[in-house]
């Protein structure tokens, strides 16, 4: 491999990492809920800090069930770029169905104009 393909393809995991390192959680949605064992903690109290530029929005932190050890963990909030212009983060939530709770975790929203 020669050098300069070497530097492009270091450069493009650099960008990928970073995406990937600082995206919410975004995956994390199904329209099927997680049944969980808990209700939601009361939410933290965040200082938001100044934006890193004009396209970046705020999503605010939010608490992410942990299946494997079967409670919530605080994921602080962060400044994200959207996916798409009209993007709307719609938080984490917990709805209760036949008496148990059950998780859904937060994705981007399509708002505005039909595509």
């Amino acid at each position: 491999m020669n050098a300069k393909r070497a530097t492009s393809l270091a450069v493009l995991l650099t960008v990928l990492v970073s995406v990937l390192a600082f995206a919410p959680a975004a995956s994390a949605y199904t329209r099927v809920g997680v049944r969980v064992y808990a209700p939601l903690p009361p939410i933290r109290h965040e200082r938001v800090i100044v934006s890193p530029g004009p396209r970046y929005v705020w999503v605010p932190g939010y608490w992410r069930w942990e299946p494997y050890r079967r409670h919530y963990a605080w994921v602080g909030g962060t400044w994200v770029v959207p996916p798409h212009p009209h993007a709307v983060w719609v938080a984490p939530r917990v709805v209760y169905r036949y008496h148990h709770p059950y998780y859904y975790g937060g994705y981007w929203r399509y708002h505005g104009r039909r595509w």
